[in-house]
């Protein structure tokens, strides 16, 4: 039974009574949105500006600022125990208000991280973020998008991709267009990391705004694209939902 079934809002409405109002605002407010939204990246856009009006940390997933802490100081020791040295350039698609790339800014030598999001309304909370944290010495990138083609970034340029709840957020064919692109701005044996909620069941989303993947679906789509795709089993013991996989140039 997947999450946007009936029967299973149903159950889910009568275990959690106190949650049926606030859905069903969201469920109201997406609807708006999609509405007036050309593609998915116009809508989810406008998902951002609403969320971060209300709270940075809660438009990326994070229910207190204690929460923020603990989720990125996790992406970012994880990362440094599978491979990452202050040497290395990273790209950070989806940065948000930089829960982890406030500690990669501050570890990486100068100039060497790129953020890029969707949302300018959370780059603006970036900035906030390197100011709070003192890392505007550190001279990152953050730069908003419309699309994950890359092609304002030169050719194998950077060591390290990251993306963290971005594909849970992504239709197909966005995904598709990341691994159709993002090859070319990878150096030779470069690597990207991604999270993404994963079934083992039929594949499907939520309000078109959280969307659930099969394994085998990432890994044939990477692979197409030339990439050699990992599932990352460590990442599965850590206190979070989503599952996490690697792809080497």
């Amino acid at each position: 039974m997947t999450r946007n079934s009936l029967l299973h809002q149903a159950r889910y409405a009568l275990r959690h009574p106190d949650r049926v109002f606030p859905h069903a605002r969201r469920l109201t407010r997406d609807l708006w949105f999609r509405l007036q939204a050309r593609d998915h990246v116009d809508y989810y856009r406008a998902v951002m500006r609403s969320d971060t009006e209300r709270n940075p940390d809660r438009a990326v997933g994070s229910k207190s600022r204690e929460r923020w802490l603990k989720l990125g100081q996790m992406q970012f020791d994880y990362l440094v125990k599978h491979g990452l040295h202050p040497e290395h350039r990273m790209l950070e698609i989806g940065c948000g208000n930089l829960r982890a790339g406030r500690l990669f800014i501050d570890y990486l030598d100068a100039g060497h991280y790129y953020g890029m999001d969707i949302s300018p309304d959370i780059l603006f909370a970036a900035q906030e973020t390197l100011f709070d944290f003192r890392l505007q010495d550190k001279l990152p990138h953050l730069t908003p998008v419309r699309d994950l083609r890359f092609t304002f970034l030169p050719d194998e340029y950077f060591d390290v991709v990251h993306a963290h709840s971005v594909f849970s957020h992504s239709p197909p064919r966005v995904i598709e267009e990341c691994f159709a692109n993002v090859g070319r701005v990878m150096k030779p044996g470069g690597w990207f990391d991604f999270t993404f909620d994963r079934t083992q069941g039929k594949e499907h989303h939520v309000l078109r705004e959280d969307f659930y993947y099969r394994t085998e679906t990432l890994v044939e789509m990477a692979e197409r694209h030339g990439f050699k795709a990992m599932f990352m089993d460590d990442w599965e013991q850590l206190p979070h939902k989503q599952s996490k996989m690697r792809l080497i140039k």
